[in-house]
């Protein structure tokens, strides 16, 4: 894919992954995150969360404005979603949908709307190599509201399943991890994939704004559509990176709104 180098973009989506804690257990500082950033990929019980999460989660991002999305993932508690697991794409077609569909009934009891949809884990990066189970995922989504805005990583096989399905979708890159130079993610068990340092991230997103590409571990730079930032709302230290994120991005005077 060839793409055409434009002007640092002027405003850009700061969403994280959170509504992951289960009963008792918590997982990441959702309420103060939901203070910085402006979209939710709010976790649909499989991968993590549960409807009482979900309920709390939302309500949280309807009062402060934020844009909430889905963020289903395989069925494994146990490993975070973060396990890749041997299932055919017409049953992840209908996990897709199902936790979907969960996430749309609780974002209306809270009073808000389901704007997105972002694959987690595993299951992601799964879907950034395999356009077929991209298509697979997407497409079940798709059948449940045409309208959604498919959140992919950018210049990954994902892009390229939403390019084919001609939906609404955006572009993502990530904050706190690592990048190889095929655009996939750095595997969470080497050194360096996930990143630590609120001090370091900021000027690593502006420099990617700036030249409309991924910068990977290498320093290669890979051209693509940035419409939206994440971070893991479970990274030690979020809510600091997404802090310094925000305030280095507005500085730069790059303005942060929902998608």
């Amino acid at each position: 894919m060839i793409w055409k180098v434009t002007d640092m973009p002027t405003k850009v989506d700061l969403n994280a992954d959170m509504g992951e804690s289960f009963g008792p257990w918590v997982m990441g500082d959702d309420t103060a995150l939901l203070d910085i950033i402006t979209s939710a990929n709010v976790a649909c019980g499989f991968h993590a969360g549960d409807p009482d999460v979900m309920d709390q989660t939302m309500r949280r991002a309807v009062a402060k404005n934020v844009g909430i999305g889905a963020h289903p993932g395989f069925a494994d508690l146990k490993g975070f979603g973060r396990r890749n697991l041997p299932i055919p794409a017409d049953e992840l077609a209908n996990a897709v949908a199902y936790q979907l569909g969960a996430a749309q009934a609780m974002a209306r009891r809270a009073g808000g709307r389901i704007r997105h949809l972002k694959l987690h884990g595993a299951l992601a990066n799964m879907a950034s190599v395999d356009v077929a189970l991209a298509k697979a995922c997407y497409q079940a989504a798709l059948d449940v509201d045409p309208d959604l805005v498919i959140m992919v990583l950018a210049a990954t096989e994902q892009e390229r399943a939403a390019r084919d399905l001609d939906c609404h979708w955006a572009g993502e890159i990530f904050a706190d991890r690592a990048y190889n130079d095929d655009a996939t993610l750095v595997d969470r068990r080497l050194p360096g994939a996930v990143l630590h340092d609120p001090a370091a991230v900021g000027p690593r997103i502006l420099a990617m704004l700036q030249a409309d590409a991924i910068i990977t571990q290498s320093g290669k730079h890979i051209p693509c559509k940035i419409d939206t930032i994440c971070l893991h709302g479970d990274t030690p230290g979020a809510v600091s990176i997404a802090r310094g994120l925000r305030d280095h991005l507005t500085a730069a005077g790059i303005t942060l709104s929902p998608l």
